[in-house]
């Protein structure tokens, strides 16, 4: 172990980052075009980056801990720390490069998130609604007697799946909030 792995784990974590930030985007894209039936598809895509977010959390942990004990730190240092005190030449550069876009990619996530959560919000308020010009209960005679009750079950079914793809991608999108590369970037 050493500042060669640590480097590479952030890469990682970076990319990983990154992806989350596109697949936020993507998410927000459907969402305010109204197509909730994509949720089900953005929410499990979040929650896959977000699985392997973890992994790389716990490796870049693992990694942080052996090169900050090695540079006589302790083995939570954050990442401005560990540069701060890295041999000379190019880990000092390297290390702030990588808290650098770290930070801003983790900014980009946070403020998508924001924007999901609250766009997700409205159309979780306005889920149930019919669209403008079409028709209401009791605009028409139905043609059968067993007809609006089908419409009607159809519909109904078609609102909680909608209502359902909205609440898991809301769930799914207020967990990224990633606390522990916060607290490894010295932000918390």
């Amino acid at each position: 172990m050493g500042a060669d792995e640590l480097s590479a784990t952030l890469w990682r974590e970076r990319r990983q980052l990154e992806l989350l930030l596109y697949r936020l985007e993507t998410q927000l894209l459907h969402v305010r075009a109204g197509n909730w039936h994509w949720l089900k598809f953005t929410a499990a895509d979040v929650e896959k980056v977000l699985e392997n977010l973890r992994f790389d959390t716990l490796a870049r942990n693992i990694e942080s801990s052996a090169v900050a004990i090695e540079w006589r730190l302790s083995a939570n240092a954050t990442l401005p720390l560990i540069a701060s005190v890295a041999p000379p030449v190019i880990w000092p550069e390297l290390l702030q490069e990588h808290h650098r876009e770290l930070v801003s990619v983790l900014k980009q996530v946070e403020t998508t998130a924001a924007a999901n959560v609250e766009a997700l919000q409205m159309g979780l308020q306005g889920a149930g609604n019919p669209p403008l010009g079409s028709a209401q209960p009791g605009d028409a005679a139905p043609a059968a007697p067993g007809a609006v009750a089908c419409a009607d079950t159809v519909d109904d079914v078609m609102l909680l799946a909608e209502n359902a793809n909205i609440e898991r991608a809301l769930a799914v999108t207020r967990d990224c909030s990633l606390p522990l590369l916060k607290e490894f970037l010295g932000l918390d």
